[in-house]
This record gives structure tokens, sequence and C-alpha cells, in this order.
């Protein structure tokens, strides 16, 4: 092997190195060499040079022995260190792009693997930085992450949400606190001229949902002078939008009493009350209970939480995505508008259209797809890591047959 810096080799079996030489960046357990670096010498988290079966470095990354995906490649060769210093370089070039798309500081600043950063992702809520590491490797560069968090953006507080369900792959403790600085109260995010109250560390994901900003500036066309149901409102990111860009009437659902209170302040905070009402129910039980009033919204957004975490779910989750559409159309006006969200990775973009398609025949309706929906371009797509694209969704009219 040629130089490997200070760390110690991680060698790939032979042929294994292909997909990284594409562009991937994970190498999985059974990739590895472990007769000549057995993975037990390797403590969760510890830097190293990933080599080929030749000797050849490729890069250096960090590893973990107890996760089905071993080690992650993060820097390309061996001229630079993974270091304090190349986190601050990844995070002015991905600042870079933000400052391009954003007028305000509000946005997902880092989006793990598509920014070079496998494993830490970065939310910017204006002076508050809310980071989330979710591999042992990350975990291990916390405060270097953190020192650069620092030299780049100089925030007011870091706030570290490390209470993600995948941190249970890698063997991490699940907690939420403040890092660093002085967390200001409340937190607040703008989005679409409106401000939207957040909580970073009790809150679902990061306190808010970046991945949708996109999608919800396209509603304008759709929701002037409208009457506007959000399912699954969360904060009321989709309904409070709706309401700014012309609805006439809006109803916000969701089935956290947290949020509901969340979403009351928030019509408070941008001044509509007038038009905006929250309500706290279950998704499925109060569709059926507008339908059985007879209730019609010319708008329905549909953006529910994942109901296919991972593959061995697909079939039943299926089954929710297909029942929410169905429910969905049976209070929709005359040629309404469904907009119809997922974010579960394992649950394809055909096989939600196929939901959508097969719920609009099971009552006798007939679907026009006229927007597909994707992943705001501060979550880029990496376009050797497919999992990087997870969010889709379509903008439907929605028709008799």
């Amino acid at each position: 092997m040629t130089d490997a810096v200070d760390y110690p080799a991680l060698f790939l079996k032979r042929g294994e190195d292909a997909r990284l030489r594409a562009g991937h960046l994970w190498v999985f357990s059974n990739e590895i060499d472990v007769k000549r670096s057995p993975l037990s010498g390797f403590q969760p988290g510890e830097l190293c040079a990933i080599v080929d079966s030749a000797g050849k470095a490729i890069g250096i990354g960090y590893v973990n022995p107890n996760s089905l995906i071993a080690a992650r490649l993060v820097v390309r060769g061996l001229e630079h260190a993974l270091d304090r210093s190349l986190v601050v370089h990844r995070l002015n070039v991905a600042l870079g792009l933000r400052e391009r798309l954003y007028d305000e500081p509000y946005y997902r600043l880092v989006f793990g693997e598509s920014d070079g950063l496998p494993g830490l992702t970065i939310d910017r809520f204006g002076d508050v930085i809310v980071g989330q590491t979710t591999t042992a490797g990350m975990e291990r560069l916390k405060d270097e992450i953190s020192e650069a968090i620092v030299k780049v953006l100089k925030p007011a507080a870091i706030v570290w949400k490390n209470d993600a369900s995948i941190r249970a792959l890698e063997h991490l403790p699940d907690y939420a606190d403040v890092g660093y600085g002085e967390l200001p109260t409340p937190v607040v995010v703008r989005e679409g001229g409106l401000e939207f109250e957040c909580d970073p560390i009790g809150g679902q994901k990061t306190g808010w949902f970046y991945d949708q900003h996109a999608n919800r500036d396209r509603l304008a066309r759709y929701v002037a002078g409208k009457r506007v149901l959000d399912v699954c409102s969360y904060l009321g990111g989709w309904g409070l939008r709706a309401a700014a860009q012309g609805a006439s009437e809006v109803v916000c659902v969701d089935v956290s009493g947290g949020a509901v209170d969340a979403i009351r302040r928030n019509i408070e905070r941008n001044g509509m009350t007038d038009k905006v009402t929250a309500v706290k129910a279950d998704a499925f039980d109060e569709l059926k209970r507008l339908r059985e009033e007879r209730q019609r919204f010319d708008v329905v957004i549909l953006d529910p939480p994942a109901f296919v975490k991972r593959k061995k779910d697909f079939a039943e989750g299926r089954i929710a995505y297909r029942r929410l559409n169905e429910m969905a159309m049976q209070i929709l006006s005359r040629e309404g508008i469904l907009v119809t969200c997922s974010c579960s990775y394992h649950m394809p973009r055909a096989a939600l259209l196929e939901s959508v398609q097969q719920a609009a025949r099971h009552i006798d309706r007939q679907v026009q797809v006229l927007e597909q929906l994707q992943q705001s371009p501060d979550h880029p797509v990496h376009p050797a890591i497919v999992e990087t694209e997870y969010l889709k969704g379509f903008i439907c009219r929605v028709l008799p047959a």
C-alpha cells in the first residue's frame, strides 16, 4: 500500500472497490477482507484508509465494525486529513450553494453524503444551527464539526438532535441538547414571508421539514380563492403557505396535540386567525368524518409520515397510502386538486403513483398528474447513491370518471 498517512488500513476484497470508484461512499461488511484487516481490530467511528485488494488507497473514511455499512468514504486520496479543516472546507462549499438558492439563512446546510459529509445533517434557523449525527464516525468527529460550524457561521447556538431511530443501527445512544451557546425561545423559521415557531429539541426531526420548501412554493396557482385541507400538517407549513398564497379557507389536521398547539401559535403569529383553523385528529378518522358530513375541499394536501420505514413494511405501507389517497379524493370538490407526497425511500415513485391510480379507480375517479414533486434543492441528490433521493409526490387533478 502507498503512504497511508496516520490511519490504519481497511482492505477491500478483490473487485469490491468498483462501486466506490464509480462515486458511491459506502462499504458493506461483506466487502471487507477481514483476513488482512479484521473488523474486530477497529473501534466504532475510527478513522481509516480504505484500500483496494492491490494495496492502492482509495481514500480516507471511518469504520464501524458493528454496522452493516461497515465504512464510509469521506476523502478521496490521502492528501487531505479528515479533520476540522476538511469539515470547514465542506461547510463552505455547502454554504455557497445555499446562499445561491435562498435569500435568507433558513435551509438544510448539509445533507449527508450529497454534501461530502456522510452521516451528518445540519439545518440552519438563522443563527441557530441544528445538527444530527447518524453514524459512529460523525459522532466521534462531533467536536471538530462544532468548531467548524462556529468558524464558518458564528452561530448563537448549536443544538444536537441526536435521537433519530437510525442511530440504533450504529449502536449510538439517543439524546437532544444544546451543545454550544444559548438557545433563544422560541426558535423561528422563515419561509415564504411567514414565520413559524419550531422546537429543535422536542420536535420532529430537526424541528422543520425544509425538504418540502420548493413544493410549497408551487401552491399559488392551485389554492387562490379555494378551500384547502392540510392533512398531517405538523406545524402548519403547507396550510399557512396556502393561506398566504390566496386560499379562502384552510383547515390543518394533525394527530399531535403539541403540533396543533404550535399550529395555532403560528396562525396567530402570522395574523391568519380569520382563515386558518387547526384540528387535533387522526388523519384517517378525520377524513372519514368529513366524508360522512359531506364536506368538500377544493384542494387536499397529504404529507404523511413515512408509512414504509423498512423494506419489509412495503406491502402494508402501500395499502395505507392507497387508503389515505382514496379518502382524500372522496372529499374533493369536482375537478379538485390533490397534493400527495411520500417521504418513504422504500416507497418508489412509481408505486406511489400506482397507489393513487388504484385509489381513483376504486371510487370511479380519473386522475391527471399535473406536476411531479421532489425534495428541495438544499437536499441535493447524489447520482451514485439512490438513497439520497427519498421524497416524491404529485399534484393531481381528480375528475369524475
